[in-house]
């Protein structure tokens, strides 16, 4: 079936919708978790101070990719379910920030973040340049920076943490822009309402959130006043 361009133009505005509302949705659930264990002693300490923070790593990883490599085996509901998961145990470790920096530098951060966020998907959606190539070595870049910071676990090195800092303010602004691009090009246009809508909406939504919390943590340590 053949869609005029205005048909396609407002599905995909539709679809935007839908993805960033479950991006917001995620964002805040993690947000409101976070200040919850951060404003109770009792339950950060039994959080951050102890082994089950390492098991949280291991489950949001599992998870995200989980989501990623199984979503056409699942409904629509369980990819919701494993999100809105994803984006609680997120917050269970976004509440580490809260000890680590003072509050106005994260206020100043997170706002500084949404106007980075802001400009790259405005970019990403509008442009008309294939963003394929910068999306493959802002992806490499990833690579790279993921190996560094598990190195700089043991190393402790703060100018190794410097850099890995400042390059992920790059990679993620730029996957940023390069994700909103592949998510309106890989939106199938007539399936709206279905499934298959719902679960590209939720991966969009996962995309767009993993970007933006790692650009705030990115430009927090780069950028935020510590206690």
């Amino acid at each position: 079936m053949l869609y005029s361009s205005d048909q396609v133009t407002e599905e995909t505005r539709r679809f935007f919708h839908k993805v960033f509302f479950w991006m917001f949705v995620g964002l805040t659930l993690s947000s409101i978790v976070a200040v919850v264990v951060a404003t109770n002693e009792m339950l950060a300490n039994a959080i951050i101070n102890s082994p089950f923070m390492i098991l949280i790593f291991i489950l949001q990883i599992a998870l995200v990719f989980g989501l990623v490599a199984l979503i056409e085996r699942m409904s629509a509901s369980v990819a919701t379910l494993l999100f809105l998961l994803y984006s609680f145990l997120t917050g269970l470790t976004l509440s580490v920030i809260f000890f680590l920096f003072t509050l106005e530098s994260i206020g100043l951060t997170l706002g500084i973040t949404a106007g980075m966020f802001g400009i790259m998907s405005i970019y990403g959606f509008t442009t008309d340049a294939d963003l394929t190539s910068m999306g493959k070595i802002m992806y490499m870049g990833l690579i790279g920076i993921i190996l560094a910071s598990i190195a700089n676990w043991f190393l402790q090195n703060s100018m190794l943490d410097y850099i890995t800092a400042f390059l992920g303010v790059i990679i993620f602004t730029g996957l940023t822009a390069y994700d909103i691009q592949k998510i309106k090009h890989s939106n199938k246009i007539g399936n709206e309402g279905s499934e298959e809508d719902h679960k590209e909406a939720i991966i969009g939504a996962l995309r767009l959130y993993l970007d933006f919390i790692n650009l705030f943590l990115s430009l927090l340590r780069l950028t935020g006043n510590r206690k």
